[in-house]
């Protein structure tokens, strides 16, 4: 999706948020700033609701709301966190943490590949939060997925939420709030976001393709908020995506849409075990779409290509697919066995892709 995606271009205000009760704690904490634990399912509008309450306490925003998601460290390697430029000028270079690092250890060791990923996020975190806001008497610093954070490291940042708790709010945004220790939460107003309705679905969907222009009936609507089942950043792309594939939401073309993206969702996967050698699944889930989703072999080749243009697959590997599809696409049309044809097309790209 090559346009400004609507989850962006309309971030709702804190007075949008569709849960009302969510509205009324975050309004309870403009005036008297304090630590928040916001709980509650994977996109339900957690991250969306704290820059709400961001924009609305803050005169700027932009850089006195911190967001640190806690995957960023923890799912990643230690070298592509280094890498990172947003954190790479707190992680290379002296700083007083690496001074006291090297203190206690082996000062022939490089400290810098010593530090475990706690570390850095230890270290990120208390760079960020001894910095005086840009704006105003405080800044927010959000940690989101906090559920990643282990227990030993949630003492430590308890320690650094008490020395900065006069300049710093900290936000923890978490899907399991009972990993959280006792001393953290005891420290937290608590903001529950539960799963919005399918009516609140419907309004923000029904504010949305107003604000955008787009031709729409209720029943488009409704089918796409039951569909999200209470997930709002599902609700609006897939809004999206049936706006810019048919010029509205209607229920057929949301229905068309949908069922489109969930294909899409598969040939992703078809690509990425072609890739990564697992023949066996990717042949599994081209049976699948021949056999169960009604496909015809050449449609299929034209739209694994056409996700292959969509996603992360390099340009010499996009070259490379293309030309193999030339030739499958001959032996599809002359050939008898769909699924023989499509599988040599992926298991002759893997092999030249992992060569």
């Amino acid at each position: 999706m090559d346009a400004p995606l609507w989850t962006e271009t309309h971030a709702p205000a804190l007075a949008d948020l569709p849960q009302p009760e969510v509205r009324d704690r975050l309004r309870r904490t403009v005036d008297e700033p304090m630590n928040l634990v916001v709980q509650g399912p994977s996109g339900v509008g957690k991250t969306a609701a704290v820059r709400a309450l961001a924009r609305e306490t803050h005169d700027d925003p932009d850089t006195d709301l911190v967001e640190l998601n806690v995957a960023d460290f923890f799912d990643r390697t230690k070298k592509q966190i280094r890498d990172d430029p947003r954190f790479e000028h707190f992680l290379q270079g002296e700083t007083e943490f690496s001074k006291q690092f090297r203190r206690n250890t082996d000062k022939r060791k490089k400290y810098k590949r010593e530090w475990s990923k706690r570390d850095m996020l230890r270290h990120v975190i208390q760079e960020y939060a001894g910095y005086s806001p840009a704006g105003g008497e405080f800044k927010t610093i959000l940690l989101d997925n906090a559920e990643a954070i282990r227990e030993d490291f949630q003492h430590a940042l308890r320690r650094v939420m008490e020395r900065n708790h006069q300049t710093t709010q900290f936000v923890i945004a978490t899907r399991q709030p009972s990993r959280l220790i006792p001393p953290i939460r005891s420290r937290c107003f608590v903001v529950p976001v539960r799963k919005p309705t399918t009516d609140e679905l419907r309004a923000v969907l029904a504010d949305i393709v107003e604000a955008e222009g787009v031709e729409y009936d209720s029943a488009g609507l409704e089918f796409i908020a039951g569909y999200a089942n209470g997930d709002i950043r599902r609700a609006v792309l897939s809004a999206q995506t049936t706006a810019i594939e048919a010029g509205e939401v209607t229920m057929d073309a949301a229905h068309r849409a949908i069922k489109e993206a969930g294909r899409d969702d598969d040939l992703k996967s078809v690509l990425a075990d072609a890739r990564a050698g697992d023949y066996r699944d990717a042949r599994k889930t081209i049976g699948t779409l021949l056999d169960d989703e009604g496909y015809e072999g050449g449609d299929l080749l034209r739209a694994l290509l056409r996700v292959a243009r969509r996603s992360d697959v390099s340009g010499e590997d996009l070259a490379r697919l293309h030309r193999i599809a030339g030739e499958v696409d001959h032996d599809l049309v002359t050939g008898t066995d769909d699924r023989l044809h499509l599988t040599h097309l992926l298991t002759a790209w893997g092999e030249e892709a992992g060569a």
